[in-house]
């Protein structure tokens, strides 16, 4: 059982109420550790934004110790209390062990089976955590075969560590990836769908969606990109289909409707695509995208207002407008993309025309 001091000389900012959520728990008789990913940021030194209690006590117990909390459990086991407009999520051991080491040692990451205690400062880590924080790497507790069947969402979680932080995923991690990259069928779409977006969501998605390509991953969640690798395209674009779209992603802004926008916006193309006269032609990609943008959304589970969103963009994504237009012309191109959608579509059809050429190393 390995303790250390977290980084830095003084001890981390704890809010309040988990303190109280600690010391209440405790003097109920039940251990209690701030654990997760809460632990991983204050090693790294970044601001918390979800704190974790892991403790000894079981669920029915956490209810009757916060009965005075408001609370609700959604989650298997975990009891959310709320407090100020914010959740806090209090989970009983993982393990029947009962104890804070077999909790942490059916955790997924090393960088996330670390436990805090707030009334020494000390950091429980025995599996590493540290130390892989300090060498950039996401690597799973013990047997990578072990945790990813435990949970196979823990797959696709291993490309969102590895993108958010910039790590990279250990050798036998990586490889346990693609072995079993298959169990990803096994996850709710649902589940599957707030990881994508965790991965579009940070600075560079395209590192992400990469990884996926080299594990496997994609070819079972969105396979239809995968038609896009290695095709090439007309003559004014530097990169293949699917780069073109990784490209196109890593230039919009982080909003969601652009980012899903961004990736799908070509994803028929590989279907369409004929040649002509010695070059290549996508008649029709724009609506055949949309409507293929459509079955993937469906299939992952997406909101009706976010598949409308979407696949609108798409759909309208190749109109170029010309100063010629005169303001009849104008009005009726706000009717039909909508007034609300036509900043968004102005900000894709930037990010689809930078994402054209560029002078960087061209990537599969």
């Amino acid at each position: 059982m390995k303790r250390t001091e977290p980084k830095g000389t003084s001890r981390p900012s704890i809010p309040e109420f988990v303190t109280f959520i600690v010391n209440r728990l405790r003097h109920a008789g039940h251990e209690a550790w701030i654990v997760g990913g809460a632990v991983r940021d204050i090693c790294l030194a970044r601001s918390v934004t979800d704190w974790d209690v892991a403790t000894s006590a079981s669920s029915s117990e956490i209810k009757r110790i916060f009965e005075d909390t408001p609370h609700f459990a959604l989650k298997h086991d975990t009891v959310t209390l709320l407090h100020s407009q914010r959740h806090f999520d209090v989970t009983p051991f993982r393990r029947k062990t009962g104890d804070i080491d077999g909790d942490l040692a059916h955790r997924d990451f090393t960088i996330n089976a670390m436990a805090y205690n707030p009334q020494n400062g000390k950091i429980l880590d025995p599996h590493g955590g540290k130390q892989d924080l300090a060498l950039k790497r996401v690597k799973a507790v013990g047997l990578p075969e072990e945790r990813f069947d435990e949970d196979p969402l823990r797959l696709l979680r291993a490309v969102r560590l590895a993108v958010q932080f910039r790590f990279r995923i250990e050798s036998a991690t990586f490889r346990a990836i693609g072995d079993h990259a298959m169990l990803i069928n096994k996850v709710a779409p649902e589940r599957i769908r707030e990881e994508l977006m965790k991965i579009l969501m940070t600075t560079k998605p395209s590192i992400g969606f990469s990884l996926m390509r080299r594990t496997g991953l994609l070819r079972e969640i969105i396979p239809e990109l995968l038609e896009g690798y290695r095709k090439r395209q007309e003559d004014f674009h530097r990169f293949t289909i699917f780069r073109h779209a990784l490209e196109t992603v890593d230039r919009t802004d982080p909003s969601p409707p652009l980012r899903v926008s961004a990736l799908l916006h070509d994803v028929s193309k590989p279907r369409v695509r004929k040649r002509v006269d010695g070059k290549w032609r996508f008649e029709g990609h724009e609506k055949a995208s949309a409507e293929l943008a459509r079955e993937i959304m469906v299939r992952l589970r997406f909101s009706s207002r976010m598949v409308r969103v979407v696949t609108n963009l798409i759909a309208h994504h190749g109109i170029d407008y010309h100063p010629s237009w005169s303001d009849g012309a104008i009005r009726r191109f706000i009717r039909q993309v909508g007034r609300e959608s036509v900043m968004d579509l102005f900000a894709l059809r930037r990010a689809d025309t930078m994402a054209s050429g560029g002078t960087s190393r061209e990537l599969k």
